[in-house]
């Protein structure tokens, strides 16, 4: 593959006392990765070099202080600050937290100047980063706001063709029948239908969509949302030409495997779609936030505090984000050369028996 052809990968280093830098050290252990894309990590080379000592990885890189200086067959660490970085293996701090937004801001503002083509986060830890321009409850809410353009986000767990996306995030459990609307499910299940077609190339997506109460609500006698609002939003998308299904209850839904037999799923809240993947899925699961301008994926696990240090935090998740966002990203070029240069209008002239095709009788 030509280097010019080669993708740009900006890579945030996370939370550095979690297994950021260990999943990112062992993927690109592999030279292979290199002939794949361009790898640019934001973070700091003196704390990578502290974990690969720690853990005896043999993982080189190559400093850099702009990502202009990227060269594409190696693995590039773009240092994000000035100060002397303490690392805590396994604990959560607030230099830590810092370190992990400065990483953040500086791989946006690459992103926005155009020397980065997708973006992989490392896991954060969602308390200790929050700060004063940090006031959300994790990253999907943040990129939003920084590069969404006014376009929402959706996030999507995903492995190969078993997709979940959430129409509540990371909100409390007791605000969610609140929130829930016909209008924000509508939205929701738009951008999951568009993302199923122009980022996995998927021409006519399936969506399954659950319910909200158990059993579905059992006619109103465990509650009146699916009547009210999901039933009601399904059938103003079904008539757009979105094929939505449901409302399934989710216990049965996945229990049965009838997952199998759609493109996505789209669940109602946090846990409700993602216990399930994660107990089906977690080894190789990749969130991917879809909605935005911007390819923005990250593995499904979290900083994994607990085992951090120990050499057994697996890279699996990690490439196959780094897959996932290369793929899209391709996915998402094709199609805007699909439409860059539409066909002509074809139709036939009604006023004859001929089946002879016109072209050039009307204005276009």
């Amino acid at each position: 593959m030509e280097e010019r052809s080669k993708i740009r990968v900006g890579i945030t280093h996370g939370d550095m006392n979690g297994v950021g830098y260990e999943v990112i050290l062992k993927a690109f252990s592999d030279p292979a990765m290199f002939e794949l894309c361009m790898p640019v990590v934001y973070g700091s080379p003196k704390v990578a070099a502290y974990h690969r000592k720690a853990l005896n990885l043999q993982t080189n890189f190559s400093i850099i202080n702009s990502a202009e200086e990227a060269q594409y067959d190696k693995l590039n660490i773009l240092s994000c600050t000035d100060d002397e970085l303490k690392v805590e293996l396994g604990k959560p701090t607030e230099e830590a937290g810092k370190a992990a937004l400065d990483a953040l801001e500086k791989a946006l503002s690459d992103y926005r100047d155009g020397l980065i083509d997708v973006l992989v986060t490392a896991p954060i830890n969602k308390h200790t980063i929050q700060s004063e321009s940090f006031h959300f409850p994790g990253h999907t809410e943040y990129i939003e706001e920084r590069v969404g353009g006014g376009n929402k986000a959706l996030m999507i767990l995903l492995k190969n063709d078993f997709r979940v996306a959430l129409v509540t995030g990371h909100i409390p459990v007791k605000d969610i029948a609140g929130t829930l609307t016909k209008e924000l499910l509508m939205e929701k299940m738009q951008i999951f239908h568009r993302s199923l077609k122009n980022d996995f190339n998927i021409g006519c997506p399936r969506i399954a969509v659950f319910s909200l109460n158990p059993h579905a609500g059992d006619n109103g006698l465990i509650g009146d949302e699916e009547a009210e609002i999901i039933i009601p939003a399904m059938q103003e998308m079904q008539a757009k030409g979105i094929q939505c299904f449901g409302p399934y209850p989710a216990d049965g839904f996945m229990g049965s495997g009838n997952f199998v037999h759609f493109d996505g799923i789209l669940a109602m809240y946090h846990d409700q779609g993602l216990a399930p993947f994660k107990a089906l899925a977690m080894d190789e699961g990749v969130n991917y936030t879809a909605g935005l301008p911007i390819v923005r994926t990250s593995p499904a696990h979290g900083t994994a505090y607990d085992i951090t240090g120990q050499g057994v935090a697996s890279e699996d998740s990690f490439r196959q984000a780094i897959y996932t966002a290369l793929d899209v990203y391709r996915n998402r070029v094709i199609e805007k050369e699909i439409h860059a240069r539409p066909l002509r209008k074809q139709y036939y002239e009604k006023r004859d028996d001929s089946d002879k095709l016109k072209l050039d009788s009307i204005e276009d």
